[in-house]
Formats: structure tokens, C-alpha cells, sequence
């Protein structure tokens, strides 16, 4: 592996990084090593490289908001898009956006240029890329009512444009797997400026009341169960504030664990194992984590 990655980094401007240290790549500030770690340069580099990797594993990460690296790493290539891909722009009735571009950063371009529906975004940490692939969504609306189409890269390295209606999204889900998302197209509808600022301050006064913002923590810990809300499950099942080691159930918010020292990516898996446990006693029903775990125990 290490021999391959670096004959592929050879004349190329993406930056690659050995045995990089992951956990600062995460909200949580947790988790191991990776082999590799690379920085993409722009869209022609990340064909080239994954035509070349082979059967190396690899992994995309945007701001590390909603990913648990497990404490032994990640055996294989990190990939983050580099600058290149954080471009935003009008085009006719369209917003372009790089995949890379913050998700509040989208909502803030929004209503700049007048543009409604994209206030929830400004609740939501994390990257366009990400928002995509996992339908992310809050306060009444998801990414997938205002996406017209994707351009992904796929493991082939070949480009490919993908539409809204073939993407089959569900809740916190698409059929965006394997592919890399490096750019995207919005519907844009103009409305008044004045309500959707007014939207977006009601949404940064919720999330301040009601999320522990202010803390290491990987956001929506699981998924709502039909007709449930997590946070309510939870906290029924006698699970606010509980903790193992530095990893805690937030007080303010059941659904959200929160790293309040120096927990470790195992401490707060098992952590959530056991909420999930609890949570099946109580009501018989089985938690899917909405954080994204990946790598090896340690």
C-alpha cells in the first residue's frame, strides 16, 4: 500500500500525509490514525487517484461533524477535498455549490442573494458533499426538496451526473455510496429577505437552546424511529447524563453525546451501545446510529 500511494502522489499537487492523525479531524476530537491522508487538489487529481488506488480502502471526510474514527484507525486512504472544491455561484435558476462548501456557509450565500429554503442548513455542521449523501435535514425540511443533481466521481474515476430522482433518498439516506460528490445544483426561488433572515435567527436560537453546541460532539447521535424521536426514547430510558469515562449523554440534549475531556473514540461507541441496549429493554426498539462509525478497534 505504501509504495502504491506513493507512486500515485508523484506529480501530482494534492497533498498526501503518512500515518496521519485523525482525531483532529473530527468534532469529537477522537479516534486513531490513518495510513494515508490526502488533500485533493481539484477534481482532475481525484480521477487520477482513484483510477490508480486499486482495492486500497478508501474513505471520504468533509468537516468531521457527524464521524466516530474508531480508536485503532483507518487502514487505507483518507481523502478530503482541498479548496478547488469550494466554489459557490449562481447559474440561471440554480445555485452551484463545490461539495466542500460548509453547510451554513450555503444558507449564508442563500440569503444573500434572497433565496428561501435553505435556512435549516444553518442548523447543520458539517459539509454540502456530506448533507447530500445522508439527506440531512432539520426543522422541517431536508436536503433532498431543494437538490436538482450531483456530480460525482466514481471508483473508477469517471464523472457522472446524477439526478435528483435517481439518487432514492430516504431519511438520513441515498443510494450515494461509494461515489465521491464534488459539486451539486440547487433549486433557487426568491423570496423576502427580511423572513428569511427571520428563519434563520429562529433556527440558531433553537439550536443554542436546546443543543450542546458548545462541546466536542458528533451532532444527532441516532436516527428518529418512525413516530419516535430519539431524544425522548433516550431520556425515557433513564439515559440523560449518563457516561462512560470522558464520553456523556448531554444533559441538554438526550440525542447528542458529547466528549467532555479526553473520551475515546471506545468510549463513546460503547456509550451509545449502551443507550441502544436500554432504549430496546424499555420499548423494543432498535436505535441506528446517524453517526457515521468507521475504522478499527484498537
Amino acid at each position: 500500500m505504501h509504495k502504491k500511494i506513493q507512486e500515485i502522489s508523484k506529480g501530482l499537487k494534492s497533498n498526501f500525509f503518512y500515518n496521519y492523525d485523525l482525531y483532529k479531524s473530527t468534532w469529537f476530537q477522537a479516534g486513531g490514525n490513518c495510513d494515508f491522508f490526502c488533500i485533493v487538489e481539484n477534481i482532475n487529481e481525484l480521477k487520477k487517484i482513484l483510477k490508480s488506488i486499486g482495492d486500497i480502502p478508501y474513505f471520504v471526510i468533509g468537516s468531521g461533524s457527524n464521524l466516530l474514527i474508531r480508536d485503532g484507525g483507518y487502514k487505507g486512504l483518507i481523502i478530503k477535498l482541498g479548496k478547488s472544491f469550494n466554489k459557490i455561484y449562481l447559474q440561471n435558476n440554480e445555485i452551484i455549490s463545490g461539495a466542500g462548501i460548509l453547510d451554513v456557509n450555503l444558507s449564508k450565500f442563500a440569503y444573500i442573494n434572497s433565496i428561501k429554503n435553505f435556512e435549516f442548513y444553518s442548523g447543520i455542521p458539517g459539509n454540502i458533499g456530506g448533507a447530500i449523501k445522508m439527506n440531512a435535514g432539520c426543522f422541517g425540511n431536508e436536503t433532498k426538496n431543494i437538490l436538482n443533481s450531483v456530480t460525482v466521481i466514481n471508483k473508477n474515476g469517471e464523472e457522472e451526473l446524477i439526478k435528483n430522482k435517481l439518487l432514492n433518498f430516504g431519511y438520513r439516506n441515498s443510494d450515494i455510496k461509494n461515489e465521491i460528490i464534488v459539486s451539486a445544483s440547487f433549486n433557487a426561488e426568491v423570496d423576502d429577505k427580511n423572513k428569511i433572515k427571520f428563519k434563520i435567527e429562529e433556527i440558531k436560537q433553537k439550536r443554542k437552546l436546546t443543543q450542546p453546541i458548545k462541546f466536542k460532539t458528533g451532532g444527532s447521535t441516532f436516527k428518529n424511529p418512525s413516530s419516535y424521536f430519539a431524544a425522548e426514547l433516550i431520556e425515557k430510558s433513564e439515559c440523560k447524563g449518563l457516561n462512560v469515562g470522558d464520553a456523556y449523554v448531554s444533559d441538554k440534549h438526550s440525542n447528542f453525546l458529547i466528549n467532555k475531556n479526553n473520551a475515546s473514540a471506545g468510549q463513546i461507541e460503547d456509550l451509545g451501545k449502551m443507550i441502544i441496549e436500554r432504549v430496546y429493554e424499555k420499548f423494543g426498539i432498535l436505535l441506528e446510529w446517524e453517526i457515521k462509525i468507521i475504522g478499527n478497534y484498537k
